[in-house]
């Protein structure tokens, strides 16, 4: 290796080169990656923990997914749907129709980013109902687009500086026990919402998600989602589930609504829809996703035919290699290890979250109300010196997340576990 292929001298063309807005976790450069492992441009080997957040569920470069992409790239790369249309994209179309939750017909929109679905689910509820008004979650992540950036409920960082933001947003206490918020909290906040800020027959939407993602894994749970299905309906207010980081297979079913046994509205897909591909998706009840006038959505680059080729592949690797059933395995193994530490380690102040979908909270001596994140950054430091990839979260910047691909071996996942534990006790030592 010459000097000026080394992590370091990519680092320096990186300051100089990319905006100081996008941060980095790790600064080290991948040339190479396959299923749950990575290797630097040094050589180095690293174990995924955080699968390009949340992204690979299906692992890097599987083949399956890598043999559909070859053979549509030979065929075509780009024609956009809305000029001259292919069938991959009817047939993913077709499937996540019939894959989602519930008895109504639905209908999908394919797009590129997950904070694309996020905006069109938005505009598609309004079309519909002709109201303007939004309700999401304090500590909920939609996305970094404008209207991404009002429904997300956090400032730091991904709100400072940018406003303002699209009016007529309004964010609600997501139910967490472990933070001292009850589900009747939220519910009474909702209450309160109709009666001061705006009322129910202004507002077009409800948007959270079953599991909050950047905002610390706290899983909504099923009477809570019942409760907000049961005031959408009697309000005439569309719910929206995102999925995005949820889905296909995180939580141990296909999508983490299912636990909760209702039927959203719209649901926003993308992440690990594609396998590592850009691809997004909206799928929802066909009688509110057609409220749009032809022209009103879609996008140059939506619905690429090499990314719906993907997600064909990715569907199909759910099924032949049961990876709701991995998910669940691999969150049982992940759990049991991090329980066998939280006994030697009195930082560990609650692990949670459903199927592979982990969360570890860093807290000073187990106390709730005293959140670690100068603990969380160092442990995120020093499990990157020790090859392991790890991920932080949480609306107190204190979580842990575990997003390792469920293609993973139980061997790899317990090597990870081996060296997360090292890395645990030299930042507390710390």
């Amino acid at each position: 290796m010459s000097q000026s292929e080394s992590n370091k001298a990519w680092q320096a063309r990186r300051e100089a080169a990319v905006v100081n807005g996008v941060g980095t976790l790790l600064p080290v450069f991948i040339d190479r990656a396959k299923n749950a492992e990575l290797w630097d441009v040094e050589g180095n080997r690293y174990i995924d923990f955080a699968s390009g957040i949340a992204v690979l569920n299906t692992g890097h470069n599987h083949p399956k997914v890598v043999a559909a992409v070859r053979e549509q790239l030979e065929k075509f790369s780009h024609t956009c749907f809305q000029v001259t249309p292919y069938p991959g994209y009817i047939e993913l179309a077709e499937k996540l129709n019939a894959l989602v939750p519930g008895p109504t017909p639905k209908r999908t929109l394919f797009l590129s980013t997950g904070a694309e679905a996020v905006e069109n689910a938005i505009k598609i509820a309004r079309a519909h109902t002709g109201r303007s008004g939004t309700i999401a979650f304090k500590g909920g992540f939609h996305g970094r687009t404008m209207m991404g950036m009002a429904l997300t409920g956090k400032v730091v960082p991904y709100k400072t500086g940018f406003g303002p933001f699209p009016g007529e947003v309004y964010h609600l206490p997501f139910p967490s026990d472990y933070l001292g918020v009850s589900e009747a909290d939220a519910l009474a906040a909702l209450d309160l919402c109709f009666s001061s800020d705006i009322e129910p027959a202004r507002v077009a939407a409800i948007i959270l998600e079953p599991v909050q993602g950047e905002g610390g894994f706290y899983p909504a749970s099923p009477s809570f989602m019942q409760s907000l299905r049961t005031l959408c309906d009697q309000h005439g207010i569309v719910l929206i589930c995102d999925e995005i980081q949820s889905g296909f297979c995180r939580t141990g079913k296909t999508f983490s609504t299912e636990y909760s046994g209702i039927e959203p509205d719209i649901m926003t897909l993308a992440k690990s829809l594609a396998g590592g591909f850009p691809l997004s998706a909206v799928v929802g009840k066909a009688a509110i996703m057609n409220a749009a006038k032809p022209g009103g959505l879609g996008g140059t680059y939506a619905g690429s035919p090499i990314a719906c080729a993907a997600a064909l592949a990715v569907l199909e690797v759910i099924d032949e290699e049961q990876l709701n059933q991995q998910a669940l395995t691999q969150g049982e193994q992940i759990k049991a290890r991090l329980h066998q530490l939280a006994e030697r380690f009195d930082c560990i102040g609650d692990i949670r979250g459903p199927g592979a979908m982990v969360a570890m909270e860093l807290v000073k001596g187990r106390n709730a109300s005293q959140p670690d994140p100068d603990l969380t950054k160092r442990l995120v430091a020093e499990a990157g010196k020790r090859g392991l990839v790890l991920l932080s979260c949480g609306v107190r910047a204190n979580v842990i997340r575990f997003l390792a691909p469920l293609t993973a071996s139980s061997a790899l996942i317990e090597e990870g576990l081996s060296l997360l534990e090292q890395a645990l006790t030299a930042a507390s030592q710390g």
